[in-house]
């Protein structure tokens, strides 16, 4: 194995134990291969770290450009081999971070596709039904009640343990990005639906929720579930479990919810960050600023 190719796995060793989110990892290692993969000529090795310098990087970013990648691709690529870069200062593998020298190409502004309060609800209610003869009816609507309800990551919700929940007064114990952890209120449907889940669901983990086995459930097992009946109910597949938390975040603040009290619920370190959740229009901004600021009352 190559220098470079160690370097990597060191890397993503790191990632792991910094809990980084499966999500991440599955793509950190995916980009950072494919980079490896670059400077591995046939039948010889790849450069050493140190042997990288910012034309040798600067090669590798056209050849993306080349392969006529997304800007987004290509972003989140580029950003991985700049983690990487770092990640070997600080081992002091490499005297600088030549990653950084390089351009990041602009990508077009997207608002995520957010689900309606009525679709969502729609969607909640349809999963409480259980016409769908699907094996936890219980564990599924538990599963919504909170992503829906809580805005939750899927990372987040497949890593709670009952010992996370305050059930007398409603609080969630979240471990987020960076191990850092807030407290999340849970409303009456939520609790109603964990009720009813904790009553049927056997007592084999401590994790919250589990697949069929007895064991935690997985990312891609919660993201089956949000997608099977996203096609089954509304048609539509391409609906995420990051879809309920956008549409978290922008029913909230079109009800007239704080936005810095929003960003405090999704675990946002930026308030920039929580704007880009919110697809609120400005005629419904309008109406909350007309009945919550000061300066709008006459």
């Amino acid at each position: 194995m190559s220098e470079l190719a160690q370097a990597v796995d060191r890397y993503l060793a790191e990632l792991g134990r910094a809990n980084a989110s499966p999500h991440t990892l599955r793509n950190y290692a995916s980009d950072l291969q494919q980079f490896v993969d670059y400077f591995t000529p046939p039948g010889a090795a790849a450069p050493a770290p140190s042997e990288l310098d910012t034309k040798l990087l600067r090669e590798w970013l056209a050849s993306l450009y080349e392969r006529r990648l997304d800007p987004v691709s290509i972003r989140r690529k580029l950003a991985a081999v700049r983690s990487l870069f770092q990640f070997l200062l600080r081992e002091k593998t490499v005297p600088a971070n030549i990653a950084k020298l390089l351009r990041t190409p602009k990508a077009a502004k997207r608002l995520p596709v957010v689900p309606t309060a009525e679709q969502t609800n729609t969607l909640v209610d349809a999963v409480g039904a259980d016409q769908f003869e699907r094996p936890f009816p219980e564990r599924d609507l538990a599963l919504f009640e909170l992503l829906y309800g809580c805005g939750l990551r899927i990372s987040e919700l497949v890593s709670l343990n009952l010992e996370d929940f305050d059930f007398r007064e409603h609080w969630i114990r979240v471990r987020g990005k960076g191990r850092k952890e807030r407290q999340v209120p849970y409303a009456s449907k939520a609790a109603a639906a964990l009720d009813k889940y904790l009553a049927h669901r056997p007592a084999k983990d401590h994790a919250l929720f589990l697949n069929h086995r007895g064991g935690r459930l997985s990312d891609r097992g919660a993201r089956e579930i949000v997608k099977f009946y996203a096609r089954m109910v509304s048609g539509d597949a391409s609906l995420h479990p990051h879809s309920l938390r956008h549409a978290f975040a922008t029913h909230l603040l079109a009800d007239g919810a704080d936005l810095r009290a929003i960003q405090e619920l999704l675990g946002h370190a930026r308030l920039a960050t929580t704007q880009k959740y919110t697809q609120v229009s400005l005629t419904d901004l309008m109406a909350v600023y007309d009945k919550a600021h000061p300066k709008a009352r006459k």
